[in-house]
């Protein structure tokens, strides 16, 4: 499915709004426009997780690991990785094994590293419309999750949805 986010504050909420369905060991994989909001929408993934600390970019670290979570759904951490850096999935640090440890793992710039990735996972890829500056969100839901429940909560909480 794809939608239209008209703000900083939409792409906060969306990660809130798509809290009700995340679940132990889902890997969320980012890619898209450099600036167009990947670490902005994991943001409002914190703030689902009632994670107190500064939520930014590991782009120089790698993997930023948040495990002081309210335990939403049985989450017991937020794995941030940002993989921008690596070359390739041979570089990986064993980084799979942070997506089986009951965490909610959350990756910008999943397609460097996509033959690590698991096949249940959700792909979102997010662009800037040139001439809007809006977002446009690419959302696949590659796991057992009801694409008519997500969209439903999204056109709930007021996201245009445009396919």
């Amino acid at each position: 499915m794809k939608l239209i986010i008209n703000t900083e504050q939409e792409m906060i909420k969306l990660g809130k709004v798509l809290s009700k369905f995340y679940y132990p060991n889902l890997v969320i994989c980012l890619s898209g426009t450099l600036g167009a909001g990947k670490t902005t929408f994991t943001k409002g993934i914190g703030e689902a997780l009632e994670i107190k600390r500064i939520i930014n970019s590991p782009t120089f670290t790698i993997m930023k690991i948040y495990d002081e979570t309210n335990h939403l759904n049985g989450i017991n951490a937020l794995y941030h990785l940002d993989v921008y850096r690596l070359t390739d999935a041979s570089s990986d640090f064993d980084l799979e094994e942070y997506f089986n440890l009951d965490g909610l793992a959350v990756i910008e710039w999943a397609d460097i590293i996509d033959k690590i990735l698991p096949e249940s996972c959700w792909k979102m890829i997010i662009d800037i419309d040139p001439v809007t500056s809006k977002r446009i969100i690419d959302l696949k839901l590659l796991d057992n999750t009801n694409e008519y429940d997500v969209r439903k909560e999204l056109i709930d909480n007021g996201y245009e949805i445009i396919s």
